[in-house]
């Protein structure tokens, strides 16, 4: 077990957004356990980060940190998302706030159609994206919005797990493992809706096993080694360096 850090030596960080999402120095824990070591990372609007790492680098408690839900716990750091500090909210305020997060096992609701899943997740009234602009984008939801969720195929569930998300005009996506599973034929079905999503101004980041399919996706990238940031940079810088996808991505 990792010895907590003495907080009080870190300066204080003026509370403005160096970019329009800013993580600082975070520092959170599933019980005593430190998971999250001071991950700080910039975002500029419109961009797609990789957060990548092995199993246990500590990604997706990252992902579950920014999203505020609460375990892990943050005890030291700062979210900021379009000048808002996230790091003051829970998760319903901060999903309020255009924070978006599609878990890795997608949380399709039973019982649900298609279209009741994604009116229940819409805001009301709809201020950027309504039903008919999210068949626009997901075809394949529009043909099967009376179907019942959870019996679409896994692609469509994380297609209609995204279009959820969107339906809450949200700023900031996080994916969480969004091609588990997945056969590579789907993977670029997903990857070419990423890449309009971007169009349309939102912010994503991406946290995935198959690294070079995000990396590929993704303007940038951040890699995490035990719950610390050891590599931020372009997505072309790791793609061109061999020792570093070695070493800390293994491919």
């Amino acid at each position: 077990m990792n010895t907590r850090p003495d907080f009080s030596r870190h300066a204080n960080h003026a509370e403005t957004a160096p970019a329009y999402f800013s993580a600082w120095d975070l520092h959170a824990y599933y019980g005593e356990s430190y998971i999250v070591q001071g991950v700080s990372f910039n975002v500029h609007e419109g961009e797609i980060l990789a957060l990548l790492g092995r199993n246990g680098a500590g990604k997706t408690s990252t992902l579950r940190t920014i999203a505020r839900l609460g375990n892990p716990e943050l005890k030291h750091g700062e979210v900021w998302l379009d000048h808002q500090p996230l790091h003051r909210m829970n998760s319903a305020q901060a999903s309020v706030s255009g924070c978006g997060l599609v878990p890795e096992d997608r949380r399709i609701i039973p019982g649900l159609t298609v279209e009741e899943n994604l009116k229940l997740a819409q805001i009301t009234p709809p201020v950027g994206w309504s039903l008919e602009r999210l068949y626009e984008l997901f075809p394949r939801l529009g043909e099967r919005r009376k179907q019942e969720g959870v019996t679409l195929s896994g692609g469509e569930q994380q297609m209609l797990a995204i279009a959820r998300a969107l339906a809450r005009d949200i700023k900031l996506l996080l994916l969480d493992e969004p091609y588990e599973g997945l056969a590579p034929v789907i993977v670029q079905e997903i990857e070419k809706t990423l890449n309009l999503i971007k169009t349309q101004g939102i912010t994503t980041i991406i946290v995935e096993q198959n690294a070079v399919a995000a990396l590929n996706l993704a303007d940038r990238a951040v890699i995490l080694d035990t719950g610390q940031v050891v590599f931020d940079g372009t997505a072309k810088e790791v793609l061109d360096n061999e020792e570093l996808r070695h070493n800390y991505l293994a491919i």
